[in-house]
């Protein structure tokens, strides 16, 4: 974690820790499954190369990359004279290097950060929170995501996604192999097509670096709730932002959800209406649970006030 006043979270750097030890191993079961099923030390070299100039981008570019996603536009304090002195008093607050600031035009209410580290940093929020919240809840809002960046969350979120891109692309390339002639089997022309034991394996990769982020996911938001609302030491208002939030998604246009949905993983709150989130697969925890926790938060400040 950086250095920075934000209440620190061991349980979220030990779990940060597991996930890339995790997909770090699942990376090496990827590259000698393929070496076996294809038989060919040299493709497999290749896609570990592949792989690793694949995390390398995503860490690289992690800012730049989201933010054309979002096709969002970085803002000088002259432009968002507000949304920069809010920033300037957070990371005052919590003693950490100010990140850059991004506005993305569109009406669903949101906002994220990300960035390969706090000082390549950016926090980006939407025209429709600008819209929709007042200053304190919005407050809340960037508090929050000032503390991914803090906690270096949003980094290994990124890279981690690796194996499971390198793995998704090894899926539709093995896919490809059986509808172009890829029914061979092995030397001795015994067991199974080379391009059904490259895709058993490019899932099962898939599938278990699918369920380590999102259960990761879910407790860095619950972590950067935590946080935020301790520096800020106003829950109150992030609890009614993410109401707020919530609230509105549902008058906002299902096209334009999906449009943004490849985002989730870094928003504040999930760009989806209508559904439950208490799921495996959902990339965060539920509203009641984060209200619930900004309550008892609530609660400890009162009894420490006099």
């Amino acid at each position: 974690m950086a250095h920075s006043r934000f209440l620190p979270d061991r349980g979220l750097t030990a779990r940060m820790t597991l996930v890339m030890f995790l997909l770090g191993g699942l990376f090496v079961v990827l590259i000698v499954g393929v070496m076996l099923a294809v038989r060919s030390p040299g493709l497999a070299v290749i896609v570990g190369l592949v792989g690793l100039g694949i995390a390398w981008y995503q860490w690289y570019s992690s800012d730049t990359v989201a933010m054309k996603a979002m096709r969002a536009r970085e803002v000088t304090p002259e432009q968002a004279p507000e949304l920069h002195g809010m920033i300037d008093r957070l990371c005052a607050m919590a003693d950490m290097p100010k990140p850059r600031v991004g506005i993305a035009d569109m009406a669903i209410p949101n906002a994220f950060a990300t960035g390969r580290s706090p000082e390549r940093s950016v926090v980006c929020v939407t025209t429709g929170i600008l819209n929709t919240l007042t200053a304190e809840e919005l407050e809340g809002v960037l508090a929050h995501e000032l503390s991914h960046v803090a906690h270096r969350d949003v980094l290994v979120m990124t890279v981690a996604s690796s194996a499971g891109i390198a793995a998704g692309m090894l899926t539709q390339g093995a896919q490809y192999g059986a509808l172009f002639g890829g029914g061979r089997r092995d030397n001795n022309n015994n067991g199974l097509p080379v391009w059904l034991l490259v895709l058993i394996v490019s899932m099962l990769v898939y599938a278990v670096s699918f369920v380590l982020l999102k259960l990761l996911s879910r407790y860095r938001e619950m972590s950067a709730d935590r946080a935020g609302a301790y520096l800020t030491m106003k829950p109150q208002a992030l609890a009614s932002a993410l109401q707020k939030i919530t609230g509105e998604m549902n008058a906002i246009p299902q096209k334009d959800l999906r449009a943004s949905q490849a985002m989730n993983a870094f928003f504040i709150a999930p760009a989806i209406k209508g559904v439950s989130l208490r799921t495996l697969t959902s990339t965060h925890p539920t509203l009641e649970q984060r209200l619930e926790q900004l309550a008892e938060i609530q609660a400890d400040l009162s009894r420490r006030t006099p």
